[in-house]
């Protein structure tokens, strides 16, 4: 637990010194959900209809943009090496590394989707299941999206990689995701998608860690 925490830390630490990074992240999202209702004009109806799927994409191809750094610049400076030669437990570190990514990249996500799902005329409910739904969701996407950079770690061209390897992986927490948001809009039950959500969570806590370790060691081998 001491280690794991550590490697939080660590990972906090350097995003935030970093923090221009994650700010293009964070920027690419508002931009993406601020354009589209300004494109599509004032239709109200249209715009409670496509907001859920529309900051769903937004949030999916922010984490992709942030998805590079997480394991390339312990690559670049030779304390990736040194976590796979630990005593310590490979799949510890994967583990706080993972959590690191998503405290800096899906939590202020998190935060900021209430403000511009506004935009898209979503009452108050509609609002609550959205945060419920990515409160659920975004960690699968750190934890989904972690194996396509263990896999493409050192390589040129590694965010097109990434999104090639994972994009068909996402695509089930896209739609329970936008969808939880559109039952509640329509006045049906969301609970079936939310449990989905949880169940893809939970499978990918148990096996990504598991495939980046892997993933990590095959590149270095």
């Amino acid at each position: 637990m001491k280690n794991l925490i550590g490697i939080i830390h660590r990972d906090l630490l350097l995003a935030y010194r970093q923090r221009q990074d994650l700010l293009n992240s964070l920027l690419f999202f508002a931009i993406v959900c601020f354009l589209v209702p300004l494109g599509l004009g004032p239709d109200l109806q249209l715009l409670r209809k496509i907001g859920p799927g529309i900051i769903w994409v937004a949030a999916l191809l922010s984490v992709i943009l942030s998805l590079p750094r997480l394991f390339a610049q312990d690559f670049e400076d030779g304390s990736l090496e040194q976590l796979l030669l630990s005593r310590e437990p490979l799949l510890v570190l994967v583990l706080g590394k993972i959590l690191g990514h998503w405290l800096a990249t899906g939590l202020p996500l998190l935060l900021v989707a209430p403000v511009l799902a506004l935009q898209f005329d979503l009452d108050w409910p509609a609002l609550l299941q959205l945060e419920i739904a990515l409160a659920l969701g975004t960690p699968a996407l750190s934890l989904i999206g972690a194996l396509g950079a263990a896999l493409t770690v050192g390589l040129r061209n590694a965010n097109v990689l990434i999104s090639l390897l994972i994009l068909p992986l996402y695509i089930p927490v896209l739609i329970f995701g936008s969808a939880s948001v559109n039952a509640v809009l329509t006045g049906l039950d969301p609970s079936a998608h939310v449990y989905l959500l949880a169940a893809i969570t939970s499978l990918a806590v148990v096996i990504s860690p598991i495939l980046v370790c892997m993933g990590l060691r095959i590149a270095y081998e």
